[in-house]
This record gives C-alpha cells, sequence and structure tokens, in this order.
C-alpha cells in the first residue's frame, strides 16, 4: 500500500510555488518549515498502520496493527524512532515494533540550530542523541542538533545501500561526515541498492519506442540513439558517439568535473546529453551548452523521467565522475 499524506505544508512544494524544489530555495539552504514537514511525516507513518484500512494484499485487509518494522530513509525521516518511543512505547504501544534507519546518503543530516530542538516535540532525553557540534557556520555556529545522529541513535538496527559503502562510512571522520564515530558504536550493515526491474525492462519500458531484449539488443540501440538525438535536437547521425549523464548537479557527482572537460572532448566526433538539475552556477552553465556547441551538445536542467530512459537507452556511454557514491542507481 502507498499512503500519501495531504498537509497545506506538502501540497505548496507541488503546486509550483517552489519552483519543484523540495529541501530548499537553492542548494545548501534549507526551507523554514523543513522540520515542520519531515516531522509531519515521520508522525504519519507511525499513525498510519494503526489505523488506515489497507486492502491492496487479496491475503490480508485492515489496519496492520502494531507489528510493524519501520524502515526509516535518511535524515528526513530520523525523527520516527524517536516518536515511536516517547508517544507510542511510553503508553505501551507498538511494544513489538522496530526501525530499521536506512542511510542512503550520510552528506546530508539534517543539522539544525540548537535551540529547534524546542520545535520537535521531544522529551529533553533525546538531547544528547541530537546535541552536535561541527566546524560550520551554516545553520547557525556551534552547537547544532542532527536528526541523522539522532535516528543512528535510536533505531535498531543501522543499514546502507551497499556493503563496500558501509565499510567506507566507519573508515574516516571524511567519509562518514563526522558521523563515523557514532556508527562504529551502533554498526551498520549494507545491503546493495534495488531497482524497479518492470519500470527499467528494455521489453516493456514506456518511455522507449523500440522493445529490446539480450537477443536483439544491438539493433534496437541502434534505433534508440538516434531517436533519442532527434528528441533533443541534436544531428541524427548512428555514427557520432553519444555520451550521458543523469545525475544532480553538484560536486558529489562530480558536475564540476564534466563541465570542465567537456570543452576539451567536444573537439571530438561526438556528442554529448546532460540531464540534471542542482546547483545554480551549474545548470546555468549547461544552459550554455548547446548555444556554445549547437551540433554537439545539451544540457537539460529539469526533472525528465521520459528522458531519463532515452538516454540510458540510447546513450553509447554514460559517465558518472562521483566523486563518491553511496551505490548509484544509474549504473544498475
Amino acid at each position: 500500500d502507498r499512503v500519501f499524506v495531504d498537509h497545506p505544508s506538502f501540497l505548496e512544494k507541488v503546486w509550483g510555488k517552489t519552483g519543484s524544489k523540495i529541501y530548499g530555495p537553492i542548494a545548501g539552504e534549507d526551507y523554514q518549515d523543513n522540520q515542520l514537514r519531515f516531522s509531519l511525516l515521520c508522525q504519519a507513518a507511525l499513525e498510519a498502520p494503526r489505523i488506515l484500512n489497507f486492502t491492496s494484499s487479496k491475503y490480508y485487509s485492515g489496519p496492520y496493527g502494531e507489528d510493524v518494522v519501520f524502515i526509516a530513509n535518511d535524515w528526513h525521516s530520523a525523527l520516527l524512532p524517536c516518536y515511536l518511543k516517547s508517544m507510542y512505547k511510553a503508553k505501551g504501544l507498538y511494544k513489538s515494533a522496530r526501525v530499521s534507519f536506512c542511510i542512503h546518503n550520510i552528506a546530508y543530516q539534517g543539522r539544525f540550530a540548537f535551540t529547534d530542538f524546542a520545535l520537535l516535540n521531544l522529551p529533553d532525553d533525546f538531547i544528547s542523541s541530537f546535541d552536535f557540534i561541527d566546524g560550520y557556520e551554516k545553520p547557525v555556529k556551534g552547537r547544532k542538533i542532527n536528526w541523522m545522529k539522532a535516528g543512528i541513535l535510536e533505531s535498531d538496527r543501522v543499514l546502507t545501500v551497499s556493503p563496500y559503502y558501509a565499510q567506507e562510512l566507519v573508515s574516516s571522520t571524511e567519509k562518514g561526515v563526522e558521523l563515523d564515530h557514532v556508527l562504529r558504536k551502533t554498526g551498520i550493515i549494507g545491503i546493495v541498492n534495488g531497482m524497479d526491474v518492470q519500470e527499467w525492462n528494455p521489453l516493456t519500458d514506456k518511455y522507449t519506442a523500440i522493445k529490446y531484449d539480450a537477443s536483439d539488443v544491438m539493433s534496437a540501440k541502434a534505433l534508440l540513439k538516434e531517436a533519442l538525438q532527434a528528441e533533443v535536437g541534436l544531428p541524427v547521425d548512428g555514427n557520432i558517439p553519444v555520451i550521458g549523464f543523469i545525475g544532480r548537479l553538484e560536486e558529489q557527482k562530480g558536475s564540476d568535473i564534466l563541465i570542465a572537460a567537456i570543452p576539451h572532448f567536444i573537439k571530438e566526433n561526438v556528442q554529448i546529453i546532460v540531464l540534471g538539475t542542482g546547483k545554480k552556477p551549474m545548470e546555468s552553465q549547461l544552459q550554455q551548452l548547446e548555444i556554445l556547441y549547437p551540433d554537439k551538445a545539451r544540457g537539460v536542467t529539469k526533472f525528465n523521467v521520459p528522458l531519463a530512459h532515452m538516454i540510458t537507452a540510447g546513450a553509447d556511454f554514460i559517465l558518472v565522475p562521483s566523486r563518491f557514491e553511496p551505490c548509484g542507481l544509474i549504473q544498475l
């Protein structure tokens, strides 16, 4: 079952009032209501299994009851184990419920001013789990609260998206982004990321005109490349290698490396298509690509699922220049 939480503070982020930006107006800056929105999400997630009548399974219908395992993903849902203990278990509810906290990217932790703890509606017993000091001046200088730290400490298990990333996170302060010592204390298990094999099945992909499998992949991809070239307005030529990039435009993903490299390799007989959103300076640089190289490059700085499928199916090469990658769905 999928449960959607209805609240005005959520809806305004998808009605175009924020330009499809969910976390902040620009990269590195939070909306003022971020803590309220994600706190509401955590509380709704805890209440839903107890009261909603789920009917999607032919074997079961009704509320799930209290024997539930919650999977909290990244800092946005890190309050869930805290609310589970303070609002439910303290009252004899959800006694057998457990929480697995999954880290997808430890670079984003939900660090806020220490005084904001008072906004979270949690007992003072939890302050130590949130308490955090770093050397940065954003959002404030000095003492802060750290949602991800609390999620790690208050959950029953800590997971991440690959065994190798689990090793990285406890290997150094840099790799663990100042939470390595916390993870060494709790332990962390890596489970390789999954993907939707129906959505990305080349035999049934609704976003590609040509369907294929292993038996005819070469002939199909030649046609898909030409369809991709036509879709973005590049000269259609099956003999020109097409390079694709799909990802966030930020340093972690190596987008700055890619932007700096393009003027060097674009002189060759090659075309490049870059799809992604992120930091404004990088978006502006990508938007200049087709002006500088009208027959060789396209930069699409918006969320475009159909184009992502067309690039994956039609490009000859996919670039993944990430400085670090927890697992990465692109290669899957």
